[in-house]
C-alpha cells in the first residue's frame, strides 16, 4: 500500500499535462527502459526513469505504471469506467454455511503462512526472492487442492514481463456464465531504501492480506464450498511498483468480457495503533459505494463486536482495488483501521510480527470477512 503524499502529488501535476503517446514514442521509450506513469485521473501519463519511479515509491506517491496496458488507439483506456453505485446486493443469508467455515479458520496456519512469507529476504517484483515467493504461494495452495480434488479448485501463476508472477486460485461455480467474485491482496513487498536487495519482510504490508486470502481459500476448499458463482483468489505481483499485477489481470478480464460481481481488496489487516480503537476500515475513494455498503453489512452480520468505519481517503493508485475500479468493476477495500492509523513500518526492515500493535485476532477478522464475502456473493447476493 502507498501513503498518499498530497504535496508531492500536486507538485507533479504541472508536468503531467502532455499530448497522448504515439506508437513510435511508446516503442522507443520502452526500449530505453522508461516507464509510463499515470499520476492523476484524466491527465495523460508521463515517462519516468526507473530511479524516478523508485523516488515516487519512496515519497509514497500513489500511481499506476501503465507501460504494459497503454492503448494508443483508445482515448479512454486510462479513464475510470464508472459502474453505478446503485447496483443492488441481496441481504446476507448464508448464516449456517458461514458459521461452518468460520469454525475452521486457524490462527496457527495463518502464522505459519506469514512466517514463510517473511522468511524471504524480500518479495520485490524484480528480485529472485520475489519470484520464489510467488512459487511458494502457488505450491502451498496447490497442496490444498490436491488434498481435496473433489473441490475442482485450481491454482495457477500469471506471468508478467518481470520475474514475479501473480497467483490466481479458483473455486468454480455451478453457473460458469455468472459474474465472478474476487478476493485480492498483493504478495510483493519493498524496502524503500534498497528495493532490489534490501530486507523487506512485509509482515503487515501486505503479508497480512495475503495470508487472509490464502486462509480463506484453504477453509473454503477443505469444507467443500460449492458456489453458484465462480470465486477467485488473487495474490498480485508488483503492487508496490504501480499496481502492475492487478492492472494486467483486470485489463485482461475487461478485454475478454469477463463479468465480475465484486472484488474485495485486503491490504494491511493486522495492526492496531496503540491507543486507538479496534475497527475495520473501508476506503471511500476509487471503490464502489454499493459494494462497500454491502461488505459493511457482512461485518455487522457475521463479526459481532467488530465495528467498521469509513476510513479517510487513500488517494490515487493506492492499492489493487483501484485497478478493478478503473476497468469498471465494483471493488471494495478493507484495511486495519483508519488510513491515518496504519502501520508506519511499511516498506522498512521493521515490518514484522513482533511490533507493538500487531494483532492476530484482528487479522483473523479479515479472513472471516473474506470468507463471508465469498460465501454470500458466491451464492447469489
Amino acid at each position: 500500500m502507498k501513503w498518499f503524499n498530497s504535496l508531492l502529488f500536486f507538485a507533479s501535476l504541472a508536468v503531467t499535462c502532455t499530448a497522448r503517446i504515439s506508437e513510435s514514442e511508446l516503442r522507443e521509450n520502452v526500449a530505453k527502459g522508461l516507464r509510463l506513469v499515470s499520476l492523476e485521473e484524466g491527465v495523460d501519463p508521463v515517462w519516468r526513469t526507473d530511479d524516478e519511479v523508485l523516488k515516487l515509491i519512496a515519497d509514497d506517491v500513489g500511481f499506476f505504471d501503465v507501460t504494459e496496458i497503454y492503448d494508443i488507439n483508445d482515448a479512454e483506456t486510462l479513464s475510470i469506467q464508472r459502474i453505478a453505485d446503485t447496483v443492488a446486493f441481496a441481504a446476507p443469508s448464508q448464516d449456517d454455511v458461514v458459521a461452518t467455515m468460520f469454525a475452521d479458520v486457524s490462527q496457527p496456519t495463518m502464522e505459519q503462512y506469514l512466517a514463510n512469507l517473511t522468511a524471504f529476504n524480500n518479495r520485490y517484483y524484480r528480485a529472485t526472492t520475489g519470484a520464489a515467493a510467488s512459487t511458494w504461494i502457488r505450491d502451498t495452495l496447490l497442496a490444498v487442492t490436491r488434498a481435496f480434488p473433489a473441490s475442482g479448485a485450481t491454482v495457477s501463476l500469471v506471468s508478467h514481463s518481470f520475474v514475479q508472477s501473480s497467483i490466481v486460485g479458483v473455486i468454480p461455480g455451478s453457473d460458469r456464465t455468472a459474474p465472478r467474485v474476487i478476493l485480492g491482496a498483493h504478495m510483493d513487498s519493498i524496502n524503500n531504501g534498497n528495493p532490489t536487495s534490501g530486507r523487506a519482510p512485509g509482515a503487515d504490508d501486505d503479508g497480512s492480506g495475503t495470508v487472509n486470502v490464502m486462509e480463506a481459500f484453504r477453509v473454503l476448499v477443505t469444507n467443500g464450498f460449492k458456489p453458484v458463482r465462480t470465486v477467485e483468489f488473487h495474490l498480485y505481483a508488483g503492487e508496490e511498483a504501480g499496481l502492475l499485477g492487478s492492472q494486467a489481470i483486470a485489463r485482461s478480464y475487461k478485454s475478454s468480457g469477463v463479468a465480475v460481481r465484486g472484488m474485495l481488496n485486503l491490504d494491511m489487516t493486522a495492526y492496531i495503533r496503540p491507543g486507538t480503537q479496534t475497527v475495520i476500515g473501508f476506503l471511500p475513494d476509487f471503490t464502489n459505494a454499493a459494494l462497500t455498503t454491502f461488505t459493511g453489512t457482512l461485518v455487522t452480520r457475521y463479526l459481532p463486536g467488530t465495528r467498521f468505519i469509513t476510513s479517510s481517503a487513500c488517494g490515487y493508485g493506492c492499492s489493487d482495488h483501484a485497478s478493478w475500479n478503473r476497468e469498471g468493476f465494483a471493488s471494495a477495500a478493507a484495511l486495519e483501521g483508519d488510513k491515518a492509523n496504519l502501520n508506519s513500518r511499511l516498506h522498512t526492515t521493521s515490518d514484522l510480527v513482533n511490533v507493538a500493535g500487531f494483532s492476530w485476532p484482528h487479522s483473523i477478522q479479515f479472513t472471516k470477512l473474506a470468507i463471508a464475502f465469498a460465501t454470500e456473493l458466491g451464492n447469489g447476493a
